[in-house]
């Protein structure tokens, strides 16, 4: 088996303070994230905070009748949870593991104690907060005005970002649902990108094999969301 990522390889652990992280990390718990697994439901009280180190978490809101949307990603870069340090302690959407590793987890009093020092961890919880508003804000205009096409190039982007390799094992039936498309536009416009030679598809595998041919054809919603990151977490991708 494999050795689970350290902690460290979350990037906002990484950028905290050593003093900081050495008040968190005797209690941070080695969680295996599986495909498809449901971190917290819609509504329900929150009781960790995870820190994916080599998974991504969606976030989706669920309808009513069953269907549902992606509203954001969560991986490396970030912390599953913001609704417990900014006071919620529930969230309207679902989280559900979209791509299988390891996370961290971590008592939720224990982060609200940590962020009401008013210190380092506060400061970097409330701009990663903000770099996932924008993201947030983006997907609702993406998925408003924008081809299936640039969506899929969208999400796949913003998930390699998240892996360390060029490979994602990720079904139709999850994209779509991801997106909250038919499976059949999935089905065409994955075939479009791999007729293109921008991906390879086969069997729920997906491997990008021109990523700047993926940034050219995706909408402009792609780079504003990594441009804002980047500027709100700027010491988040010098580490690890």
């Amino acid at each position: 088996m494999p050795q689970a990522p350290g902690p460290l390889q979350n990037h906002l652990l990484a950028a905290l303070p050593p003093t900081a992280y050495a008040r968190i990390v005797n209690h941070l718990e080695p969680v295996n994230m599986t495909l498809g697994d449901v971190l917290y439901e819609s509504g329900a009280q929150m009781r960790h905070v995870y820190f994916p180190t080599s998974s991504i978490v969606s976030l989706l809101y669920v309808m009513e009748d069953g269907a549902s949307a992606e509203i954001a990603v969560v991986g490396n870069e970030g912390i599953v949870g913001v609704s417990l340090f900014m006071g919620g302690e529930t969230t309207p959407s679902r989280a559900v593991v979209q791509s299988a590793g390891h996370a961290y987890r971590l008592k939720g009093q224990l982060l609200k104690d940590e962020f009401n020092q008013a210190g380092p961890m506060q400061r970097l919880l409330l701009r990663y907060t903000q770099a996932l508003l924008t993201q947030m804000a983006q997907t609702a205009v993406c998925n408003r005005h924008h081809s299936l096409d640039q969506q899929l190039c969208r999400w796949l982007l913003l998930s390699l970002d998240r892996l360390p390799s060029n490979k994602l094992v990720m079904t139709q039936e999850l994209i779509a649902n991801m997106l909250g498309v038919r499976r059949e536009g999935v089905t065409e416009a994955a075939g479009n990108l791999q007729r293109a030679g921008l991906i390879e598809y086969h069997r729920g595998h997906i491997t990008a094999l021109d990523r700047p041919g993926l940034e050219a054809r995706a909408c402009e919603c792609y780079a504003v969301v990594k441009k804002e990151s980047d500027r709100l977490l700027p010491d988040l991708h010098a580490v690890v």
